[in-house]
């Protein structure tokens, strides 16, 4: 028995935390990904595509900002072009993990081009491939002007500024072709009260097995993009689920429950792209209402995966990872009783590395005194007993060391 997963519904999920960020760094709107991918499908269609074609450009326009959270370390406050090239080229690596049926070469780097050579790599109309060209006319659009709250009676407007901007920052084919697909229709299907049920059908489907490499892939990429966002954190994510897997293998699961256990481990903190740096990277101790929003993160994980296809469990196991067996834990505070062996389990994963790693307030703590503090959390009963002894055993030969990446 295996286990499909939907990855556009996956990968739109975590477009959607991305959006938070870029949010927070250049003004982007909510649901700017969908917004950008169901505008390529349009305009692919109507260039001709084929179905391989329009999975890799409506992925790689609702991932076109997935180093986003690298690309923070470079961003310039003016937004120079010089400082994208990095946030570009961590992007097309990171896309090329992905197993496409199709080439993606320079779809994601050449996404801020612009027909003349103004972009960063000065790449000029027929020297970049087709899927970037339309990319990069509805990012810009899209961060401009809001297309999801644009005024109908405006749209003339904003033809009228493609034409203008056509063979300078657009190229011919990809403002023909958005000018051909952008009527008041479109505009409103872009709105954030349509854009779930306009992306559905518009995007084409991508089901893939959970026990595969694409989704190991999907998920090693995830944990990049969260530990990413704050240096802090660097390894985190990756480390927690690394371990999950091993302690998979300690309990024996099969290779169908360890890829669950790993891709839960992986997402667990995808909410937190959603909390402010100044909070994030804060070196002092949080206010209570800072600490309120810290705790938001694990919601948020929740909202993002929760209307995921076949994913209920492994939404509820991403974001239990603060639950506490006395019923004192966060976000939905359940007890003992509520909490399954996965839940158990992953709470301690990411208490064990949380204790293990270097933080601004802590140095790196060896596995006996890692362990020293979860058996002191497992005797005032917030932690299962039984999972931090084997927790014991299993993390013993890793002291201050990191575990491998699984094997597959």
């Amino acid at each position: 028995m295996s286990l499909t997963i939907n990855m556009d519904e996956l990968i739109g999920a975590i477009a959607n935390s991305l959006d938070i960020v870029e949010g927070e760094i250049v003004g982007a709107s909510v649901n700017h990904g969908k917004r950008i991918a169901a505008l390529c499908a349009l305009m692919g269609k109507k260039l001709g595509m084929h179905e391989d074609e329009l999975k890799a450009l409506t992925v790689c326009a609702l991932f076109h900002d997935c180093a986003l959270t690298e690309y923070i370390l470079y961003l310039n406050a003016d937004y120079a072009v010089e400082s994208l090239r990095p946030h570009c080229e961590a992007g097309q690596q990171n896309i090329e993990m992905l197993p496409f049926d199709t080439d993606v070469s320079g779809i994601i780097l050449y996404h801020h081009e612009q027909a003349d050579g103004g972009g960063p790599f000065g790449k000029k109309e027929g020297e970049y491939p087709l899927s970037a060209e339309l990319i990069a006319i509805t990012d810009l659009l899209d961060i401009k002007h809001h297309l999801d709250k644009l005024p109908t009676e405006n749209l003339p407007l904003l033809i009228e500024e493609i034409e203008h901007r056509t063979e300078k920052c657009f190229t011919k084919t990809a403002a023909q072709a958005l000018i051909s697909v952008l009527d008041e229709q479109t505009l409103i299907s872009l709105r954030n009260e349509n854009i779930d049920e306009t992306a559905e059908k518009l995007i084409p489907k991508w089901e893939v097995d959970i026990e595969g490499e694409a989704m190991m892939n999907l998920a090693k990429l995830v944990t990049k993009i969260i530990d990413y966002k704050s240096p802090f954190t660097k390894n985190h994510t990756h480390q927690i689920a690394n371990r999950a897997w091993l302690m998979g293998e300690y309990y024996g699961y099969d290779h169908l429950m360890k890829s669950k256990i790993f891709l839960a481990a992986s997402l667990h903190d995808l909410g937190k792209l959603a909390i402010p740096n100044k909070i994030l990277d804060k070196p002092g101790k949080l206010t209570d209402s800072e600490f309120e929003t810290i705790k938001g993160h694990v919601k948020g994980t929740y909202d993002l995966l929760s209307n995921i296809t076949n994913f209920e469990e492994i939404c509820k196991w991403a974001s239990s990872h603060h639950e506490k067996l006395d019923g004192t834990g966060y976000w939905s505070g359940r007890k003992a009783n509520e909490l399954d062996f996965i839940d158990r389990l992953l709470a301690c994963t990411d208490i064990y590395q949380a204790v293990s790693e270097e933080r601004p307030y802590h140095s790196a703590r060896s596995h006996k005194e890692t362990m020293g503090i979860m058996y002191s959390m497992a005797e005032k009963g917030f932690i299962d007993s039984g999972i931090v002894e084997d927790f014991d055993i299993a993390m013993a030969p890793y002291s201050l060391k990191k575990v491998p990446d699984p094997k597959i």
